[in-house]
């Protein structure tokens, strides 16, 4: 279940509350009157099953709740009611693949914007995958993949394409373009200081049995690559972010922009050209597998949403 709450006129609210009640996905309605400090306005709050949370807000987003108020959405940790089971039973699906777009949309909105921590992690993750790459350490590797948050501006462009947002791809785009730009600078420049001072083996930065597949992109770059991409984007839409770990471990991003900037820092330019060809290739199945299976269940949804108001609720 999950729990919205409406700060609105009286009059928006009460407009509201004759649209909900009649929705057996929601329980619990609960209107306070003239309860908003500011301005006059009352609140309204109420549980909804996940599968019919998207109807239910835009509806809300219909009788333009967010002009003229707020609308805010929340999961409790435990809901304990025989109403919000049957409202549960009543919505079709499980709850857990129920997808609730404002929230999917609102966290996309965030992940396109780039930050300084978002930049400070990418470019540890390609600094730790760079060192991997030189000793020839898949633990180390796998570990970069972990730390590197790159997915959530990818999944952004994604949501972007699929869902007809352009004003979110470009932030998206240029947030993943300017980090892996600065992690490769910055990597590329650490390993020249380091070459410079004689602590980097040329041979040694371009070998290495147990890691060379970042610099032999191949046809299963790109099978993995869509493979990840879907369960990325699902991971995020069903609100199981522990799956997320599976997809950056599984994709060749960081340690291909650590390779780079490693075998460009000793001249070997054909293998950083490899990392480089490596990086768009697990980019494009990315951007392919998420945009696909986000359309996909945003034209499933569609027909449901149409499936219940056809049905009255």
């Amino acid at each position: 279940m999950l729990h919205v709450q409406v700060v609105a006129s009286a009059e928006v609210c009460d407009r509201v509350v004759d649209c909900l009640k009649v929705d057996p996905a929601v329980v619990d309605l609960v209107l306070v009157r003239g309860a908003a400090v500011a301005g006059a306005g009352d609140l309204l709050a109420f549980h909804v099953a996940r599968e019919g949370a998207d109807v239910v807000v835009r509806r809300l987003h219909e009788l333009g709740v967010d002009r003229v108020g707020s609308i805010s959405i929340s999961e409790p940790l435990a809901v304990m009611s025989a109403a919000a089971d049957a409202a549960e039973a009543s919505a079709p699906g499980h709850p857990s693949d129920g997808v609730v777009w404002a929230q999917v949309e609102s966290q996309a909105r965030r992940s396109a914007a780039g930050s300084w921590s978002f930049f400070v992690f990418l470019t540890i993750a390609c600094l730790i995958a760079g060192v991997g790459r030189y000793l020839d350490q898949p633990i180390l590797i796998i570990g970069a993949m972990v730390v590197g948050p790159e997915f959530a501006p990818v999944a952004a462009i994604c949501l972007a394409i699929a869902r007809r947002r352009p004003g979110l791809a470009g932030p998206a785009l240029g947030t993943l373009t300017a980090g892996f730009g600065v992690a490769l600078v910055v990597s590329w420049a650490v390993w020249s200081v380091a070459h410079v001072l004689g602590g980097l083996d040329t041979v040694q930065a371009t070998t290495g049995d147990l890691t060379e597949f970042i610099v032999k992109p191949d046809i299963w770059s790109f099978v993995v690559a869509l493979l990840a991409g879907c369960v990325g984007v699902l991971s995020l839409t069903a609100s199981r972010s522990s799956a997320l770990v599976g997809v950056f471990i599984s994709i060749t991003t960081v340690p291909a922009v650590a390779t780079a900037g490693l075998t460009l820092a000793v001249g070997a330019w054909g293998e950083a050209a490899a990392s480089g060809l490596q990086l768009a290739i697990n980019l494009a199945g990315l951007l392919l597998a998420g945009t696909v299976t986000l359309a996909v269940q945003s034209l499933l949804w569609r027909r449901l949403a149409g499936r219940r108001r056809s049905a009255g609720a």
